[in-house]
């Protein structure tokens, strides 16, 4: 399956839409449980999202999936990557946090941290995979510029971007075709927008007016497609990106179970083109939610 669970909500609260916070462990370890029943074999996390690790290390370990999984995760960005030892400890921290002897993947949490390969970062993630500690290599990315610089280094074989009905920058470049050519996996995040794309108008907080009228066009297409938001959102990156991997995240149970009966059972007629034309022309201060107000 090429749906990811995304763990940055298991280990505190995040997203504009996040209505729960930070769920209980036993919410937590249901939204494991069920992503795995559903076929999702891969997970997404990071040292940056909170105690996220040691929760999914724990819920593993509890399953009996360990041996199973595919995680990749993301050293905390401060660390020093030039510095063999102090990456090299941050990574079998989160082996140990995870409980797992090797990592799918381990993915640079910013895309600057491409600069410092020629400093010695290359050999450092090199000698990772040659020790058997890491499967892939992988960086999360903001700019198609700095995505298509990553996707030509050899020892990248993963990059994370974020797309989604209003973003489809890195598309337009041609990024996912030389992709695919390369071999090198894509993993989509922000499907929804960190929320965005699935809130009312009445819920938008004070500060996210601007994006009223994106809002507005969401609305409309669903009303064309006889289509939920989720549902929208979901069947747009599915149909657009049909061999990326897509990474979603999950506050409960039931959104998750229904991303999963999204991407199981839900096959409309083509939406693509309709909503590329829709959202074709956007201000950049809607699609980057960097530069969304506090």
């Amino acid at each position: 399956m090429r749906l990811v669970l995304g763990t940055a909500q298991l280990g505190m609260n995040y997203g504009i839409a996040n209505q729960t916070g930070k769920p209980e462990l036993a919410t937590a370890r249901n939204i494991v449980r069920t992503a795995w029943e559903g076929g999702i074999r891969c997970f997404d996390t990071a040292q940056g999202y909170g105690d996220s690790e040691r929760i999914l290390g724990d819920i593993f370990s509890d399953l009996g999936i360990s041996k199973e999984v595919r995680v990749i995760t993301k050293p905390a960005p401060h660390i020093d990557h030039t510095n063999r030892d102090n990456l090299e400890k941050a990574l079998k921290k989160s082996l140990k946090s995870l409980k797992l002897e090797r990592l799918y993947g381990l993915m640079l949490h910013r895309e600057t941290s491409l600069a410092l390969f020629d400093d010695g970062l290359y050999d450092i993630l090199r000698h990772f995979v040659e020790q058997g500690l890491v499967e892939h290599i992988g960086v999360s990315l903001y700019s198609p510029a700095k995505a298509w610089a990553a996707i030509e280094k050899d020892i990248i074989s993963i990059v994370q971007v974020p797309a989604n009905m209003c973003d489809q920058r890195f598309y337009k470049t041609g990024l996912f075709a030389r992709a695919e050519a390369k071999k090198t996996e894509i993993y989509i995040r922000s499907v929804f927008l960190q929320g965005l794309l699935l809130m009312s108008k009445e819920s938008l907080p004070e500060h996210m007016k601007f994006a009223v009228n994106v809002i507005d066009k969401v609305e409309q297409l669903c009303q064309a497609f006889n289509l939920t938001k989720q549902e929208l959102s979901m069947c747009y990156i599915m149909q657009k990106y049909p061999r990326a991997f897509i990474v979603v995240g999950a506050e409960t149970q039931e959104q998750l179970k229904n991303n999963i009966d999204i991407w199981k059972h839900s096959k409309p007629a083509s939406i693509t083109a309709e909503v590329d034309r829709i959202f074709a022309d956007l201000d950049e201060r809607i699609i980057n939610p960097t530069l969304w107000p506090n």
